[in-house]
Formats: structure tokens, C-alpha cells, sequence
């Protein structure tokens, strides 16, 4: 669990660093994606909730949470 741990650290911070240029804009757009990112965390949490309650391990947990960082660096990496 350790890799995947640290990859979801790594790769969730490049996410960060996109967001945070995003949202210094102040334009619409970064309105926009401040809305989106708190709907985000808020399903990912009840996300990860129902996976732990249904007997889902941690690496599976983290391997879910991979899956919406690498949404997001797709679409915050376009330009």
C-alpha cells in the first residue's frame, strides 16, 4: 500500500499546483472549478465511506482516489 500511497501524494499535488494557477486567475473560471473541487471531495469522501463499508481494502480505496486525481490532471492540463 505504500506505492500507491505515495504515487496518490505525488500525483495529487501536481493536481494542487493546477488548481491553485486556476484559481489565482479570479475569473469565472476559477469560480467554476472552486465549485467543482469542493462537489469533488465531498463525493470522494462518501465514495470512499460506502467502499469501506462494503469491505473495500485500503489499496483499493487508493487506487479509486488515483483515479479522480488522474481525471483532473487531464482536464485542468488542458490549456
Amino acid at each position: 500500500m505504500l506505492i500507491p500511497l505515495t504515487l496518490l501524494a505525488i500525483e495529487s499535488s501536481n493536481v494542487i499546483v493546477m488548481r491553485a494557477m486556476k484559481l489565482m486567475a479570479g475569473d469565472v473560471a476559477a469560480m467554476q472549478e472552486a465549485s467543482l473541487m469542493i462537489g469533488e471531495k465531498v463525493d470522494a469522501a462518501f465514495e470512499a465511506t460506502a467502499s469501506l463499508i462494503a469491505g473495500a481494502s485500503g489499496d483499493q480505496i487508493i487506487n479509486r482516489y488515483r483515479q479522480h486525481v488522474a481525471v483532473n490532471a487531464k482536464r485542468l492540463g488542458k490549456r
